[in-house]
């Protein structure tokens, strides 16, 4: 787990936390299984992860994280950090269709 947040990570964090997306309750450095994901909102199951260069290197290795969070029952988003410089509110109105989208399937 790390303390210091990158600068996108920061930029995310405040736009999710204390429910400041419409009331969606987020938790950052999440451990699942055996990862730790960069933020998640566990009752609805959704991790948002960010990816930096380093990503462009591991598509493999995320393919598996996410196909074993997936086995947990998780969703996945993941975001560039480009995407957090050029679209922040963009990626807040796909965070909050996917949490609606999970918790209209759970009401059913």
């Amino acid at each position: 787990m790390r303390s210091a947040m990158s600068t996108p990570e920061a930029i995310i964090w405040k736009m999710l936390r204390a429910k400041r997306l419409n009331g969606w309750k987020f938790a950052r450095q999440v451990p699942i299984g055996q990862y730790i994901v960069d933020f998640a909102a566990r009752r609805e199951k959704l991790v948002v992860e960010l990816d930096g260069r380093s990503h462009d290197y591991s598509q493999e290795y995320d393919s598996r994280r996410d196909r074993d969070l997936a086995a947990l029952g998780y969703r996945v988003l993941r975001f560039t950090n480009g995407d957090v410089a050029i679209n922040p509110h963009g990626i807040a109105r796909t965070i909050d269709a996917a949490l609606a989208a999970t918790s209209a399937e759970n009401s059913r």
